[in-house]
């Protein structure tokens, strides 16, 4: 149902977004995307174009994130973007993990072909295929054998921001892309215990982005052995339900042992004198975040976005009449300029269009508070604002002065209704299960959410079919269980 409009005249409910989440969610999710004006397909297969509003959230996303990463004394780093083969043939494992999605660059020369085309040159072949990088432990590997000589050179703790290229068959805006924006964090250490203190504690870094900037609650946990990254020893992850109970991996972290440090030659002297390979981690979170955002907290009219991530924390509708509209472009600018002065952030909708399109185009980019003001307003001093995550119930009527002393606060009561209210969303979606005959009801009735069962479950042939024939998978061993429990479902 739409919380935001209602059709009095033929008292039919209907909503800015068409079809709802619950008569095709799949497809309103696009529409939410495209509503919104945030990302659109681009002539690349599988490639998207990011637009200027959901590239916003992205570098609020990086905002937030690259202090976190900084904080734990990671620093920031570019690496090639195209790899040797021979690097990523380094380690089997994890070539056979890439290799069917890896795009692959052979000449460095075109030429003219039949009929005015360009190909590539005969004569410009590599002498060794090129890989578009679709993670970089590999080349980050080979620096790190060259800068790493001594336990003194330890840890190295290195990230950086960039593009990556996996070819995806099956592609949808943020979710899934052939190529997509994240961060990639590679850390080495002497020893495997702060290798794997590492690889939880960035797991945690993500926790706080997602809980105190997302408004998302996720279950942080251990991935099985058939989920694990290709050559990591162990792998953490933070699991998100969606609103149609489907699960989407929010971002993962990896304890890789002295895999990659033996395929890429990372050694150094230890304080015993003698020559020990390190102890690495990978860690990453990409631009689908962006999908998990929208699929957790967007409705039937569109976006709702957390404030501490929404491009615009308010928007400013002036609605004007008349020719002379000065006393309230003029009411409006002076409010804008209280409201950056105190650090939010703020849009004037200086448009020509109707009242009514300038606040659905607000509601659907899911701007947190809307503030309306008129000849009326101007005249009292006063101004309407409205909360996106509560709808038009929450229309107030205030003075200006009132309202910038407590803007603030209604920003972090959205952000707090907001994780309440996903919170108990999806915890309500979790069902428990002792055996296999209750985990296979739960599927076969058509139920989507998670089911947690006891980890014993695994070793079980029969489930393991049933996971495979019902497209299900284990998304993680929840931290909360100690390990003693399986969360299963289908997944993005």
């Amino acid at each position: 149902m739409s919380t935001e409009n209602t059709n009095v005249k033929t008292s039919v409910t209907r909503t800015a977004i068409s079809p709802t989440r619950a008569e095709n969610f799949p497809e309103w999710y696009q529409e939410v995307v495209k509503a919104a004006d945030m990302a659109e397909n681009s002539p690349v297969r599988g490639c998207m174009v990011i637009k200027p509003y959901g590239y916003a959230v992205w570098e609020n996303i990086q905002k937030a994130l690259d202090a976190g990463i900084k904080n734990e004394d990671v620093q920031n780093a570019y690496f090639p973007l195209l790899i040797p083969l021979s690097f990523i043939s380094r380690e089997a494992e994890h070539v056979e993990g890439f290799a069917k999605e890896c795009a692959v660059v052979t000449h460095h020369r075109l030429e003219k072909g039949p009929e005015g085309t360009l190909v590539p040159a005969k004569d410009a072949e590599l002498d060794e295929p090129l890989i578009i990088r679709p993670t970089s432990e590999t080349i980050i590997g080979d620096s790190m054998s060259k800068w790493v000589k001594s336990y003194r050179d330890l840890p190295l703790k290195l990230n950086q921001w960039c593009n990556v290229m996996r070819w995806e068959m099956r592609t949808r805006l943020f979710l899934r892309s052939a190529e997509f924006l994240w961060q990639e964090g590679h850390n080495a250490f002497e020893n495997a215990e702060q290798a794997d203190k590492d690889a939880r504690r960035m797991l945690e870094v993500y926790n706080d982005l997602y809980a105190n900037h997302m408004a998302i609650p996720g279950f942080m946990g251990e991935k099985t052995a058939d989920e694990r990254f290709p050559g990591a020893d162990r792998s953490y992850t933070i699991e998100l339900m969606m609103q149609d109970g489907k699960a989407l991996q929010a971002c993962t972290s990896h304890n890789l042992g002295q895999n990659f440090a033996h395929s890429c030659n990372i050694k150094f002297q230890g304080r015993d004198g003698v020559e020990h390979f390190c102890h690495t981690t990978s860690w990453g979170l990409s631009t689908r975040s962006i999908g998990g955002l929208i699929m957790t907290h967007a409705d039937d009219d569109g976006l709702v976005m957390p404030p501490r991530l929404a491009p615009y924390q308010v928007v400013i509708l002036p609605i004007t009449k008349g020719e002379d509209t000065s006393a309230v472009m003029n009411f409006a600018d002076k409010l804008a300029a209280q409201l950056k002065a105190i650090g939010v952030r703020v849009q004037i909708d200086r448009s020509d269009a109707r009242a009514p399109d300038k606040m659905w185009a607000a509601i659907k980019r899911g701007v947190p508070i809307r503030v309306e003001i008129g000849d009326r307003e101007v005249a009292e001093g006063k101004l309407t604002h409205t909360r996106r995550d509560l709808g038009r119930e929450s229309k107030t009527t205030c003075s200006a002065d009132e309202f910038i002393g407590t803007v603030q606060g209604i920003l972090d009561a959205i952000h707090t209704t907001m994780y309440d209210r996903a919170y108990t969303k999806t915890r309500a979606r979790i069902y428990n299960a002792t055996t296999l005959d209750q985990l296979k009801s739960f599927f076969t009735e058509g139920d989507l959410g998670f089911v947690r069962a006891p980890v014993d479950l695994l070793d079980n042939a029969d489930y393991q079919i049933f996971k495979k024939d019902n497209a299900l998978s284990s998304r993680c061993l929840p931290f909360e269980d100690d390990g003693r429990m399986v969360l299963v479902g289908k997944s993005y």
